[in-house]
């Protein structure tokens, strides 16, 4: 019998149950069994196990979060790499390891992997930023959510005549922000990977007030830069030494304020992005991503990440994954600045 053990690692999805509950029951259905780790790398590193069943994922669908737990700590920043996590594998068993995760997390189970552990990979992040898949689930939630958010902001900047600034997540790229933007027909986005001039975002707002349309929507990306002469306070660092984003909308909206004498507000999205239900979309796709890695780490493959291609669930190379960080290409942002102003 193949022993599969599956963690979560970095920031919460939804849809992470959904994985978990696609490679058990797939697990169950081949003979395999499944061995959840707790809390991320952590719990690799320190031996924090749990049995898995279908009893043990029932009714886990439609839940946010996950039902391991997930932490930031990592093998080959806060320990050896693998020597850090053998007397888990070899106590346990374990013949192959599915890691669930952005592209940090990728990015060690590459280096396992590498280290001659069988590993699977799992794109997740509602970042939409990780290179050899289509989408990653959590996207779709993350996009939905932000959307309805600029719909109800929308009606409130109409209703006392504002400049409402809305700061989504997006730490160096801007899949959400673009999206969401689209979505909610923002008069301005700004996006991690395309320059941009605040003295061009002013003037947009201006044509919109002289042309009688006293309010307007702006999205930002948590991870752009500030606008010029408007420097932020030093970022915080979290438990693990990562910098703690957020707050950049207040920048952007300070300048606009200055600049144009509209009344600007600022609403900072953060977590609710990525907290509660996942969409249908991301139950699916969640679904079909637990089910192909729990198939792959049973035939023996390794090294290798499941994705969605053209509709597809493939194996990608963990090293073409985690090569470069896929950011919004041209072509999209071109079609979001159509609608600017």
């Amino acid at each position: 019998m193949s022993v599969i053990g599956v963690l979560t690692a970095g920031g919460d999805c939804p849809g992470l149950n959904a994985v978990i509950r696609g490679i058990v029951a797939r697990a169950e259905e081949r003979d395999g069994e499944v061995l959840g780790i707790k809390n991320g790398w952590e719990g690799l590193m320190q031996g924090q196990t749990v049995s898995l069943d279908r009893d043990a994922v029932r009714g886990i669908l439609t839940r946010g979060g996950t039902i391991l737990g997930t932490s930031r700590m990592d093998p080959y920043v806060h320990g050896d790499g693998y020597a850090s996590c053998e007397r888990t594998i070899k106590a346990n068993g374990i013949d192959s390891l599915i890691v669930i995760g952005g592209d940090g997390t990728l990015r060690s189970a590459l280096k396992l992997s590498e280290e001659g552990l069988p590993v699977i990979g799992v794109p997740k992040t509602i970042d939409n930023d990780i290179c050899g898949t289509d989408m990653t689930f959590g996207f779709d939630t993350a996009v939905g959510i932000a959307t309805e958010a600029i719909d109800r902001l929308a009606t409130t900047a109409e209703s006392h005549n504002r400049v409402i600034v809305v700061e989504v997540m997006g730490r160096t790229k801007g899949w959400i922000a673009t999206y969401a933007g689209i979505a909610g027909g923002a008069d301005a986005i700004i996006v991690p990977e395309f320059e941009y001039d605040i003295d061009d975002i002013v003037d947009t707002l201006r044509q919109r007030h002289r042309k009688g349309i006293k309010y307007s929507i702006v999205v930002v990306a948590e991870g752009v830069k500030p606008p010029p002469g408007y420097e932020p306070a030093e970022h915080k660092k979290d438990a693990f030494g990562f910098d703690r984003l957020g707050g950049v909308g207040y920048l952007v909206a300070a300048a606009i304020e200055d600049r144009t004498g509209f009344e600007a507000r600022v609403s900072v999205l953060g977590h609710v992005q990525r907290g509660g239900t996942p969409s249908a979309f991301d139950r699916v796709l969640a679904t079909r991503l637990g089910v192909a890695a729990s198939d792959r780490a049973i035939d023996g493959e390794s090294g290798v990440m499941v994705a969605l291609r053209s509709m597809k669930i493939e194996s990608v190379p963990l090293s073409e994954a985690v090569d470069s960080i896929r950011g919004v290409p041209e072509e999209l942002f071109r079609t979001a600045s159509t609608f600017f102003g």
